[in-house]
């Protein structure tokens, strides 16, 4: 702002007045102090100049499982639309189910005086946000809750859609069905592994330990499970895919197989109504996880006191091929 006055030939106060858009400052007079700015490239620090007057930073904080994971990118946008419809910038980071680089983001943000905080949980201690919960920032936790600190959730109905994808293969006449799943200790993996059972005592099938493959899974593992259930003397004739990665996974490990198993996937993904033949699944709306986090969130902001909520999204099944060969 020293550079500006001087070159403007006014005073910082003018300079200031400029800036933050307040009266007493001549047109004429105005005018050159923005050709300075131009002239200089001054940006303000908004930063700094809202935590002097204890206000908003314009900004909250995203904490994801990987950025780069196509359903997280549906989060990401939705909640920059919000975000942005409300005046704030979102500042976002992977956290790669490292919940030690969970802690550092969340912490980071923090110490960047973050509005509010968005975080998808890679671990069950959260104890560490408590000091700045309690300083009044408020916190969301999506498409997974928090694990040792009460509140605002948002998720998805996993059970439900998991015994959506058994019975609707077992209506098909599958009896063997199997299920790949992510880690056990990941919220989202062990809430559709107990669907998953649920699905197979629903439908009358039983449930079958040797059917199951947990995560964490790369292509590897999963063409290596794919050749024990189908050489099993009694081999699984369907499976429901624990996630879209694992869903690609099982699609190029069987890519040139005559005769393939049914396959459900949970999560939709790109161009998975094109394939050959087209994939179902168990869809959710990523944006819609996103918007409702970030409204919870801005509810906050407002000034919402009520408890903590627990928020449960529907999914749905999109028979779209995969899903309906029959055993």
């Amino acid at each position: 702002m020293n550079d500006v006055a001087r070159l403007a030939g006014v005073s910082i106060k003018t300079v200031s007045r400029v800036v933050n858009d307040e009266p007493g400052v001549h047109p004429s007079t105005a005018e050159r102090v923005l050709a300075a700015i131009d002239q200089l490239g001054f940006r303000r620090n908004l930063s700094a100049r809202n935590l002097r007057r204890g206000s908003s930073t314009g900004t909250i904080g995203l904490v994801l499982e990987d950025v780069g994971n196509p359903f997280y990118s549906g989060v990401t946008r939705a909640v920059e639309e919000i975000a942005r419809l409300r005046g704030r910038q979102v500042i976002s980071g992977s956290s790669d189910e490292d919940p030690g680089r969970e802690r550092e983001l969340a912490l980071e943000f923090c110490s960047r005086r973050v509005d509010g905080l968005l975080i998808v949980p890679a671990g069950l201690q959260h104890s560490y946000l408590v000091p700045e919960m309690r300083a009044g920032t408020p916190v969301v936790f999506l498409d997974r809750p928090a694990g040792d600190v009460v509140a605002d959730t948002v998720l998805v109905d996993n059970i439900g859609g998991t015994i959506e994808a058994v019975t609707h293969l077992a209506s098909h006449g599958h009896r063997r069905i199997a299920f790949l799943g992510d880690a056990p200790d990941i919220f989202t993996a062990n809430e559709r592994l107990r669907g998953y059972r649920e699905g197979c005592v629903r439908a009358g099938i039983g449930y079958h330990e040797e059917l199951v493959a947990m995560g964490p899974h790369d292509e590897s593992s999963v063409r290596t499970t794919l050749q024990r259930l189908h050489t099993m003397r009694e081999p699984a004739t369907a499976i429901v895919a624990g996630n879209n990665r694992i869903t690609v996974y099982v699609l190029r490990a069987l890519a040139g197989v005559a005769e393939r198993p049914a396959l459900v996937g949970f999560d939709d993904f790109e161009l998975a109504d094109l394939l050959s033949p087209p994939v179902t699944v168990i869809a959710h709306d990523a944006s819609a996880l996103g918007k409702a986090a970030t409204d919870l969130l801005f509810a906050r902001l407002d000034g919402d006191n009520s408890p903590p909520r627990r928020v449960v999204l529907p999914v749905r099944l999109v028979p779209r091929g995969s899903g309906e060969v029959h055993a």
